[in-house]
């Protein structure tokens, strides 16, 4: 039987070494790495063949990481994240204490509060936000289930996580870009 605190443990290690994953999220099957390892994020844009001034979101497991990447955190946000009846991913201004090539140009970063036991759990084990960014190359279609992830994309990661391969796909999150001065866009619903 597969169990939970070996895949979270297997996958630690790998990411602690500045290893990439491919694991079941809230959403979609992602590819991820510690937030703060610009090696390891390079290591994902080239294998999805994508440029880096295209950013990657963060999943983070509470408030107290979020207050860690963000020092102003817009009220609003908070009430989005209480309010979301599905995933959703928050774009905030000013991030920190994170890989620069993560960070989009406009010195924006998206994050995503997930409370998926494995994701979570593997979170608390580093202390540290997790990127993640569908399984894809860069232009492809985003696999909805773990059959649907290229070969070439399996191969490029350093660990797969043997957890929900059989469970069907979610959607991609609704994002929602926030501004210090309150303006908001919804850029993907």
């Amino acid at each position: 039987m597969i169990n939970l605190n070996t895949e979270v443990h297997q996958a630690f290690e790998v990411i602690q070494q500045g290893g990439i994953i491919l694991y079941p999220t809230d959403t979609v099957w992602g590819i991820g790495c510690d937030a703060t390892n610009a090696e390891a994020v390079a290591k994902i844009y080239a294998l999805k063949q994508r440029e880096e001034s295209k950013s990657m979101i963060c999943l983070m497991n509470g408030e107290k990481m979020m207050y860690n990447v963000f020092k102003d955190i817009p009220e609003t946000a908070w009430q989005i994240i209480d309010l979301s009846e599905k995933p959703t991913t928050l774009i905030l201004d000013k991030p920190r204490n994170v890989a620069a090539n993560i960070i989009a140009e406009d010195n924006t970063l998206g994050v995503r509060i997930v409370k998926v036991p494995f994701c979570f759990k593997l979170m608390e084990r580093m202390k540290k936000p997790l990127v993640s960014t569908s399984a894809n190359i860069s232009g492809a279609p985003t696999p909805m289930t773990f059959k649907e992830i290229s070969p070439e994309i399996i191969k490029g990661v350093d660990y797969v996580v043997n957890l929900d391969r059989e469970k069907p796909g979610g959607r991609p999150s609704t994002i929602i870009k926030l501004t210090l001065d309150a303006q908001v866009k919804v850029i993907r619903k």
